[in-house]
């Protein structure tokens, strides 16, 4: 696979549009070929520096999409704009979607019991049954992780969901994409069934296309995460300074990613 990226805060990031990434994974599955997916936001960028796992685990994958306003709004600062930001919800519901058109099936894993069985209900109810392959919650441990990995190898599943935490699903990916190379497209999607669910609101259209989600975060849950954005983004301006003083050569690069 060929793509167009940026590196930027030593991260590669694919110039590609939400439909383009939908598009490379209608071509994954036709092809029978494997495409590990990553989206990354000011958050993640910002604990890459610290966490070398988590920054092997992401510059490892396939396509890695931006997910968040501030990295589009940087790009363009350093004359390498990508050309939207790619939420992965958005990806999300735009691969079930096509998961019915296509008759692609789905494997959903993580979250609590409650919340991935109602994910599990609510697209069954939408589009049909026939686009479930099977559906897990989140909560095992270490010891179990290759009886998971087998359950989803064995589900005749093209495309997996994965709706954990951060860093661990990156990591969890990277370590078991192998094991997983039979199915098409394995992709961490954080808090995504918890808003499917209905469990979490997601930000008003307007807070998202002026990067204020995580505003929206800290006001519904403002105890568990005024600390970690007013830690993240801080450090995240920080990062932007350093970039602004490198040379131009070495602030935003643009390479062929060729797979």
């Amino acid at each position: 696979m060929t793509t167009d990226r940026i590196v930027m805060f030593d991260t590669p990031i694919d110039r590609l549009t939400l439909n383009e990434t939908v598009g490379k994974v209608d071509d994954a599955i036709r092809q029978k070929k494997q495409l590990h997916h990553i989206a990354v936001n000011v958050a993640k960028i910002v604990n890459m520096q610290k966490d070398k796992n988590l920054y092997e685990s992401v510059v490892s994958a396939d396509i890695i999409n931006a997910d968040g306003a501030p990295l589009v709004w940087v790009s363009r600062l350093f004359g390498r704009p990508l050309p939207e930001r790619v939420a992965g919800i958005d990806l999300m519901e735009a691969l079930v979607a096509r998961a019915h058109e296509r008759g692609y099936k789905i494997f959903f894993l993580g979250a609590r019991e409650e919340v991935v069985k109602k994910v599990a209900e609510i697209y069954a109810h939408q589009y049909g049954v026939e686009i479930l392959a099977g559906y897990r919650n989140g909560y095992f441990d270490e010891q179990t992780e290759p009886e998971v990995v087998r359950q989803i190898a064995s589900s005749g599943a093209n495309i997996l969901f994965v709706a954990m935490t951060s860093p661990k699903k990156e990591i969890f990916l990277h370590k078991y994409k192998e094991q997983l190379r039979d199915l098409n497209f394995i992709m961490g999607v954080g808090g995504s069934f918890d808003v499917v669910a209905g469990k979490v609101k997601r930000a008003p259209k307007w807070m998202q296309k002026c990067g204020l989600e995580w505003l929206f975060r800290v006001i519904q849950e403002p105890g568990r995460m005024w600390k970690r954005y007013l830690v993240t983004n801080t450090l995240f301006v920080y990062y932007i300074l350093k970039e602004v003083f490198k040379p131009k050569t070495q602030s935003i690069a643009e390479h062929k990613n060729v797979s």
